[in-house]
């Protein structure tokens, strides 16, 4: 019975295509989150020297995942991937407490930019499954996300390693409507639609 609903849902429910650009400072496990989404496992890897491009199929949504490194001779570059992303991801680091203002303020640079293009902003707190990794409410704090008042936001806890967390959210670029500022953590989107 599920599988004749499955197959019917996949013929009359229309697919939905999605541009995400998933940015972060360097060795943030950007390219290992995406290759766990695409490929269910964890994939060895080494900087990222211009992007990586994967379609990635979630439930009837095919989101069009745009990888770019994060070096700081790279990031210059970033506005470049800009024009028609319908959602960021950002991804941090949470054990790495001594870049998390670096990342705020690359953070702040992108929204900035972005402002006009009305873009979801879903936070990947990253690397939860190491010791002494910063809460979601914690990296929110000091990425000033509690300040956005132009944009949507979520924040949640993943493990790319694992891949806990990394699939929980990926409908929150698609279900939460455009415009205004609000935000979440880890648990609750706290954004209404519009």
């Amino acid at each position: 019975m599920g599988a004749i609903i499955s197959r019917l849902a996949k013929r009359f429910l229309p697919k939905c295509e999605m541009r995400i650009l998933m940015l972060g400072l360097d060795a943030s496990g950007k390219t290992t989150i995406l290759y766990k989404l695409k490929l269910g496992q964890v994939v060895t890897t080494i900087p990222t020297i211009g992007f990586n491009v994967e379609n990635v199929k979630y439930k009837n949504i095919s989101f069009y995942v745009w990888d770019v490194g994060g070096q700081d001779k790279i990031r210059p570059l970033w506005r470049h991937y800009f024009n028609n992303t319908q959602a960021l991801v950002f991804v941090v680091d949470s054990t790495d407490r001594e870049r998390v203002a670096e990342a705020r303020n690359e953070l702040h640079r992108i929204l900035g930019e972005l402002l006009q293009q009305n873009t979801k902003l879903l936070v990947f707190a990253n690397k939860q499954d190491l010791p002494n990794s910063m809460s979601a409410s914690e990296v929110a704090d000091k990425l000033g996300l509690y300040s956005l008042n132009q944009h949507c936001w979520y924040i949640q806890c993943t493990s790319a390693a694992s891949g806990e967390g990394l699939y929980e959210d990926l409908g929150f670029v698609v279900v939460v409507g455009g415009g205004g500022g609000g935000g979440g953590v880890d648990g609750g989107d706290g954004c209404d639609e519009r």
